[in-house]
């Protein structure tokens, strides 16, 4: 075999390689930005989660003002809002990657969403309690939360969907599972069971 041709190989092997390693740097730069997006969209929806929290407490002592208010009503979104309180710093961290752990958190929020929606139809039995500022207030701040936590549960979906649709072409799908359980897919908010269905209105 002459010279030149071992030269040959050797620059196309070289060549190879570097090809190879400026497609793997890019497309791991590429599935770390979108990480990253992913945990900015997840710090989102995180803040207007704890907004809702810290209205509920202000919102029940206002509640509590009104005579003979059902008062399981106000027991249910105490518990819901104390089972929201139990998930640990620790639970949450790397949660969009963690299904089990990211379930837990949504039926924590769910449970205290369900509590707070039965909370306000409760309310409607109470025109003076409806009347005074405070609660008017109160009441208007935690459905512009609840909007607030609708719009970042959306950009939160979006982004992860972004990052599983990268993820999961070929042949990045290759490097990212080369990279183990830096890159796992990320896992999805879910409507709440039933939410298909259009409420019960009674009057």
């Amino acid at each position: 075999m002459s010279g030149k041709l071992i030269l040959g190989i050797l620059g196309a092997l070289v060549l190879i390689a570097i090809v190879l390693g400026v497609f793997i740097s890019s497309t791991y730069n590429s599935l770390v930005r979108l990480d990253q997006a992913t945990q900015a969209q997840w710090a989102q929806v995180e803040n207007v989660y704890q907004r809702r929290a810290d209205l509920v407490p202000n919102l029940v002592e206002t509640v509590k003002g009104a005579s003979n208010f059902e008062k399981d009503t106000l027991t249910a979104v105490t518990e819901a809002r104390a089972k929201v309180g139990q998930i640990t710093p620790g639970a949450m961290q790397n949660i969009v990657n963690d299904p089990a752990a990211f379930q837990r958190f949504q039926q924590a929020q769910d449970g205290l969403s369900s509590a707070l929606s039965r909370l306000m139809v409760v309310v409607e039995r109470y025109p003076e309690l409806k009347a005074t500022q405070n609660f008017r207030e109160l009441q208007a701040q935690l459905e512009g939360t609840e909007n607030r936590i609708t719009v970042e549960r959306m950009r939160f979906n979006e982004a992860a969907q972004a990052f599983n649709t990268k993820r999961d072409s070929f042949p990045t799908v290759l490097i990212a599972g080369f990279f183990g359980e830096r890159f796992k897919p990320k896992v999805y908010f879910q409507a709440q069971p039933g939410a298909e269905k259009a409420p019960a209105v009674k009057f």
